[in-house]
């Protein structure tokens, strides 16, 4: 049953969305007319509802639905680059995460979603509002205590020296790069998130130094549908460029520990 508290999908019949956090007595407006949490409090998910003459679903708000909805002031990852970073660095129950940096939290999110109630996410932010907000989003979808937030630039270090995997995403991480990598156990996997060409050329060149075998750069693309089945089509507009994903192993040479 829906309580006051929850968060609730609220889809129309024109394909609206509205995601609501309900409390009593309050109002929602829309353009089809308002909605009173009232009329929600005590329902399914699943149910129907009325709104003026029109109808809307009350529908279990999904991760995606909580990203394009973060108090945020930084650029999300994208769905479409959050799967695919997770998938490829194998982020699994039980893994240690560590990213740089917080951002407005929607990947520490994902990443904590994975790792399960065994593992753990550490976030590293050096501005302090910044990581208030992403603990605050990463709450809200139910994971937070699942990573451990720290207020810190990764100039001073990272502490954690086993990590499974790290995702890095700072305006400079060519200087980070080692640090990085001490951070990781052998076999750990990490992923660099860089919007322009210049930086992916100058991590390359840093990395072809490092101790890092399997070094790939991807850019991912996807495309959502018209559902028309009579006129079965894309959509006349996609998400194009979003960022450079630039994925690595750490090794050891020789037998020994790097």
């Amino acid at each position: 049953m829906i309580q006051a508290g929850d968060r609730v999908l609220v889809l129309t019949d024109d394909n609206s969305r509205y995601l609501i956090t309900l409390k009593e007595g309050s109002i929602f407006g829309t353009h089809l007319g308002n909605i009173l949490h009232e009329e929600i409090i005590g329902k399914e998910y699943g149910d129907l509802i009325k709104i003026g003459r029109n109808t809307a679903y009350l529908l279990k708000p999904g991760i995606v639905d909580h990203i394009f909805n973060l108090n945020r002031r930084t650029q999300i990852v994208y769905p479409k680059d959050m799967g695919f970073i997770i998938l490829m660095l194998d982020i699994k129950e039980g893994d240690l995460v560590v990213e740089c940096g917080s951002g407005s939290g929607s990947m520490t999110s994902a990443f904590a979603r994975y790792v399960g109630s065994n593992g753990k996410v550490v976030s590293y932010e050096r501005r302090e509002k910044f990581m208030e907000r992403a603990r605050d989003n990463v709450n809200q979808l139910g994971v937070g205590d699942r990573v451990e937030f720290k207020l810190k630039d990764i100039e001073e270090g990272i502490d954690e020296k086993e990590a499974d995997a790290f995702f890095l995403d700072v305006p400079d991480p060519v200087p980070h790069l080692k640090e990085v990598l001490r951070s990781l156990k052998g076999g750990g996997r990490f992923c660099v998130l860089c919007p322009t060409t210049n930086q992916v050329q100058s991590v390359l060149e840093t990395l072809s130094e490092e101790d890092v075998v399997d070094i790939e750069v991807w850019e991912t693309f996807v495309r959502k549908m018209k559902i028309n089945p009579k006129r079965f089509r894309p959509e006349d507009r996609m998400v194009g460029h979003t960022a450079y994903l630039i994925f690595g192993v750490k090794v050891s040479r020789g037998g020994e520990k790097v």
